[in-house]
């Protein structure tokens, strides 16, 4: 480009594919260089559209007797506005002037061609022109028709020659104009003939490798007709050629041709109405790369009856896959012979689906049952992952459900960690958990009814802990040992287990305490303040589950309400002497204390008889879960469950055990 120095002045470029930099005296102001295909010339453009050339490898002697290279040539042209050098030839550039084309050879102008389209491309005799003035009046849909190629002059003779004189008359005037794009024209118009001489000569000339085995292929066929559809295959009349090796009866010809245009509905038609038993592989074949052409275009359903045909398994399962049918899935793993190389990724298909079963069953077919274990897990299904464990002898699942548990442990999903151990019948390992909830809602003094809610099912658990104990070591001593020495194994074994446990003993202790505290606050609102008293003594049992606070407050107060001052002295006593209370809290329970026994003598007005056997510290009686009185009768309801009993008369006021809901 000029750097806007004043003419004459010496300027400097730098031509890249030359690789030197020259000092050249320009009498004008570039603004687009074109270098030539070998770099002898360069044609320059400047801002007033005057087109001059330099030649490069020129020679010259200047005004002051130096020797420089460059030389400028005598060809001028105006009103240039877009030049382009052929690819291929070093003489040939074509240039627009205005609206017209024009072509030069050697400095030497062709006639022109009227256009105002934009030179893209120069090679083989052939211009590339882009009429961008039209896509730009709608660029967002360009037609191709704006997109033009020119012949030049020399390519236009030469097939004129070809087409009125012939081959051997045309070919004098190749000769004196050779060019790559020429010797190809006239070596296909040799092989329109069948002069094959001809067309080896104008192939070696073009440096055409396959042209040139082409022609020696020829040479070897005996047969014309034979020649004859080789060349329209070249040629790309594949009807014409596929019509002429039919009529040579030579089918096979005829599949190769279409099999290498990849028109496989075409082979599978050829293969169907040839005479004779076709090619089975060749069918198989035919019928998958048709399968292929549908799955690419995502028609499954169209693919699978190919594929069907063609016995391509692996595809098939994709297919099914991608249509959601997964009994078609499940019939092709069933159908698969075992250890199959299909059946771990039809398996894998399955668990992405979450379809346990079907997964289970295709990993046990290929003999992977670790995967088919790590599948139950991965969805959740730990009865089944147990069993699978234990069919095949695995001891990993121990410590492969440990340690899924603390990972949901570490993301406070305790109850998710409790229900895997349930359903993996790690009834201990469930309850313990359930229990630490339960300890934990109980110390931020949440609704009682969770909390005993929490300690039932923490006890529930508990006991089919020890049922499922028990059938084990039943199963275990049948045929060994006595049924005594099996219960007595058994119960050994709950103790292991169990140790860490504080409600080993009594796994119903935690919902007791909160059974019994409900039931007298409920006694009380109600207004049955003797049973709400003989409930709330109950309570004094269990200050490691409720807190002593809470327990000796409702006593006191149920006590006040009984006019058993006795017993409400007693509970303030208790209270006031809390080492947890602060000095706040233990201040007003004195004054409360004051108030209340400066107007009433501390002792009790009544007595009742639940009072004695309390009194008595008499424990082996059993307590009515419904009432909270002592049972003494001899006929009594128990439940099957939680062993808690209940008076006879209060069975029918019930249809669930009131401590454990279960059926009554």
């Amino acid at each position: 480009t000029a750097d806007g120095r004043e003419s004459g002045t010496i300027q400097r470029y730098s031509l890249p594919t030359v690789g030197i930099v020259q000092k050249y005296t320009l009498n004008c102001c570039p603004y687009q260089l074109s270098l030539n295909c070998n770099s002898s010339r360069v044609a320059i453009i400047d801002l007033s559209g005057v087109l001059t050339f330099f030649d490069l490898d020129a020679r010259v002697v200047d005004s002051t007797g130096q020797q420089v290279i460059g030389e400028q040539l005598k060809l001028e042209r105006k009103d240039v506005w877009d030049m382009k050098w052929a690819k291929d030839n070093p003489d040939l550039f074509a240039m627009m002037e205005k609206t017209r084309m024009y072509v030069f050879r050697n400095l030497d102008p062709e006639e022109p061609i009227q256009t105002s389209g934009y030179i893209c491309n120069f090679e083989d005799l052939e211009i590339k022109s882009v009429l961008l003035d039209e896509i730009l009046k709608n660029p967002e849909r360009p037609n191709k028709d704006y997109i033009i190629n020119f012949e030049i002059r020399s390519l236009r003779d030469s097939r004129a020659l070809i087409e009125e004189v012939g081959i051997e008359e045309s070919s004098q005037f190749i000769e004196d104009n050779p060019h790559p794009r020429l010797w190809r024209l006239l070596a296909e118009a040799a092989l329109q003939k069948l002069d094959l001489q001809t067309a080896e000569q104008a192939f070696v000339r073009c440096k055409d490798y396959q042209g040139i085995k082409f022609v020696k292929r020829l040479g070897n066929l005996q047969s014309e007709s034979m020649k004859q559809a080789e060349v329209a295959a070249y040629f790309s009349r594949f009807e014409e050629a596929e019509r002429m090796y039919l009529n040579m009866d030579r089918r096979d010809l005829a599949i190769g041709l279409r099999i290498k245009l990849g028109d496989w509905f075409r082979v599978l038609q050829l293969l169907k109405t040839g005479s004779g038993d076709s090619d089975d592989a060749l069918l198989e074949q035919a019928h998958n790369a048709i399968g292929d052409y549908f799955a690419d275009r995502q028609k499954w359903l169209n693919a699978v009856q190919y594929y069907v045909q063609g016995r391509n398994q692996e595809r098939l399962a994709e297919c099914y896959y991608m249509l959601e049918d997964y009994q078609g899935l499940e019939n092709l793993a069933n159908s698969l012979p075992e250890n199959n190389k299909l059946l771990p990724d039809i398996a894998y298909m399955f668990v992405r689906v979450g379809m346990c079963e079907q997964a289970v069953s295709a990993f046990l077919k290929c003999n992977r049952p670790k995967d088919a274990v790590d599948t139950c897990v991965h969805l959740n299904q730990w009865n089944k992952a147990v069993e699978l464990a234990k069919n095949h002898n695995m001891k990993e699942i121990g410590s492969l459900l440990a340690r899924y548990a603390s990972h949901l442990l570490e993301k406070n999903k305790i109850l998710d960690a409790i229900e895997l151990y349930r359903k993996a019948n790690y009834f201990f390992e469930a309850a313990n958990l359930m229990f630490k909830i339960a300890d934990e809602e109980a110390k931020k003094r949440t609704k009682p009814l969770r909390v005993k809610k929490l300690y039932v099912l923490s006890a529930l658990l508990i006991e089919q802990g020890h049922k499922q104990m028990q059938n084990k070591q039943r199963g275990k001593a049948k045929g060994k040992s006595s049924e005594a020495a099996s219960v007595l194994a058994g119960l050994l074994e709950e103790d292991v287990l169990s140790s860490t446990n504080r409600f080993a003993d009594n796994a119903w202790r935690g919902a007791e305490a909160y059974h019994f505290f409900i039931l007298a606050q409920r006694q009380l609102y109600k207004g049955s303040v003797d049973a709400a008293l003989k409930t709330a003594l109950h309570l004094r049992d269990y200050e490691d589950i409720i807190p002593a606070v809470e327990i000796y407050s409702l006593l006191a107060l149920c006590a006040c309400a009984n006019r058993a001052f006795d017993t409400c002295s007693k509970a303030f006593v208790k209270l006031e002497s809390l080492e947890t209370l602060s000095s706040d809290q233990r201040q007003q329970y004195e004054d409360l204390a004051l108030e209340i026994f400066t107007r009433h003598c501390p002792k009790n007005n009544k007595k009742s008889d639940l009072d004695d056997v309390l009194e008595s510290g008499d424990e082996k009686l059993p307590i009515c879960v419904a009432t909270g009185d002592p049972i003494l009768e001899c006929r009594f309801w128990m439940c099957s469950v939680c062993k808690h009993c209940m008076k006879a008369k209060e069975r029918n006021n019930y249809d669930f055990c009131p401590l454990c809901h279960s059926s009554a």
